[in-house]
C-alpha cells in the first residue's frame, strides 16, 4: 500500500471516530459525505482513463485527477465568494509554478531524485506553497495544494506534446495521487494549527465573558461568514 493511500486509510479512522470534524466542516462537508469522498479516493486511485495513444500516451487517474477538481468545484461552489474562488485559482496556479520549477532544480542535480523521494518533496513544497499562496484560509490552502500538484502533470504533458518527445502521463495517477494526498494533509494541517494559533493570540474561542469584547462582537456579526467574505481563514 503506497503513502497515499496509508494516509487516506488514517483519515477515514479519524474521520469514523469523528476527530476530523472540524476540519471538514471547514470544507462544508459533513462527517458521511468525507467519509464517501475518502473512500470513493482509494476505490477512484485504481482507475486510469486513457485519453490519447499516439507518439507519447495520456491518461488520467479517477481517485488523483477527476475527484480533487469535482472537490474543489463542490467546495467553492457551496462557500466560494468570488474572491474565495479567484485565491483558490491562484493559489493553484503559483503552486504547480513553485512545483515546475522544484522540478527542474531536482533534474539538474542528476541523481538528485536518489536522496529523497520526490513524492516527499514535492507533497511538501505543495503544502505549504498551497497555504501561503491561500491566504491562509483551509480551503484556498487545500485547493490550491491539490489542484497545483495536478498542473505540475498538465505542464509535463504540455513540454511532452511541444517536444513530441515520447513517454507517458497519468493526470493524478503513480506518484502524483500520493502527493496530492500528501500536499492536502499538509496544506490542511498547516491552516488549521496556525490557524488555531492565531486565534488563541487574537483572544481564544468563542466564549462570551472571556473574548475582548471586539472580538465577541466580530462572532455575533457572523465569525466564519466574516472569513469567507474577506478570503481569510476558512
Amino acid at each position: 500500500m503506497t503513502i497515499g493511500l496509508l494516509l487516506l486509510v488514517a483519515v477515514v479512522a479519524l474521520t469514523v471516530a469523528g476527530l476530523a470534524h472540524r476540519v471538514f466542516d471547514r470544507l462544508h462537508l459533513t462527517d458521511a459525505q468525507a467519509l464517501i469522498f475518502l473512500l470513493l479516493l482509494i476505490g477512484g486511485s485504481f482507475l486510469t482513463i486513457p485519453l490519447y495513444r499516439g507518439n507519447f500516451t495520456v491518461a488520467l487517474n479517477v481517485g488523483g485527477g477527476i475527484l480533487p477538481i469535482a472537490l474543489a468545484v463542490y467546495v467553492l461552489t457551496r462557500a466560494g465568494t468570488g474572491r474565495e474562488w479567484s485565491h483558490a485559482l491562484l493559489a493553484a496556479v503559483v503552486t504547480g509554478a513553485f512545483l515546475y520549477g522544484t522540478a527542474k532544480v531536482l533534474r539538474n542535480f542528476g541523481h538528485g531524485y536518489d536522496v529523497i523521494d520526490p513524492m516527499w518533496v514535492f507533497g511538501l513544497v505543495a503544502g505549504i506553497v498551497g497555504y501561503v499562496a491561500g491566504g491562509r484560509s483551509r480551503r484556498t490552502a487545500f485547493i490550491g495544494a491539490t489542484l497545483g500538484v495536478l498542473l505540475l502533470d498538465v505542464a509535463n504533458l504540455v513540454e511532452l506534446a511541444t517536444t513530441r518527445s515520447p513517454g507517458r502521463i497519468v493526470v493524478g495517477g503513480a506518484g502524483a495521487f500520493d502527493t496530492i494526498v500528501v500536499a492536502g494533509v499538509v496544506a490542511v494541517l498547516l491552516a488549521e494549527v496556525l490557524g488555531e494559533t492565531r486565534e488563541k493570540l487574537g483572544g481564544g474561542p468563542v466564549t462570551e465573558g472571556e473574548r475582548p469584547p471586539g472580538l465577541y462582537e466580530r462572532n455575533l456579526k457572523g465569525g466564519e461568514d466574516e472569513e469567507e467574505k474577506g478570503g481569510g481563514e476558512g
